[in-house]
């Protein structure tokens, strides 16, 4: 799926495992970004194909600067949500309504 375009795609060995990761440290802004703008850049790595996650919105994250006048959009692909538990089943019932909202248009 992703096209690794900064060359972040590497393999982590822990024990007898191997897990897929997208380094952060391509980016020589990474150290200074907040932890909420890197898992944001994590998530814009691992989903990059140039369609929906482009090369270039990698590249603008990567480079966030604090109160920045600059604004775009981008892609979020959240891989879990986590609630506490007397929350969820309200939010399973409201993302099942707009799941099917969606197929009926």
């Amino acid at each position: 799926m992703a096209g690794d375009n900064f060359g972040a795609r590497s393999i982590l060995a822990v024990g007898d495992r191997r897990f897929e990761i997208f380094r952060l440290d391509v980016f020589a802004t990474a150290a200074r970004l907040p932890y909420s703008i890197k898992v944001l850049l994590e998530n814009l790595l691992r989903h990059e194909d140039n369609q929906a996650v482009s090369s270039e919105d990698v590249a603008s994250l990567a480079a966030w600067v604090p109160h920045s006048d600059g604004q775009r959009e981008m892609t979020f692909f959240p891989e879990r949500v986590l609630m506490q538990d007397f929350t969820g089943v309200p939010a399973v019932v409201d993302l099942a309504a707009m799941r099917d909202a969606i197929v009926r248009l």
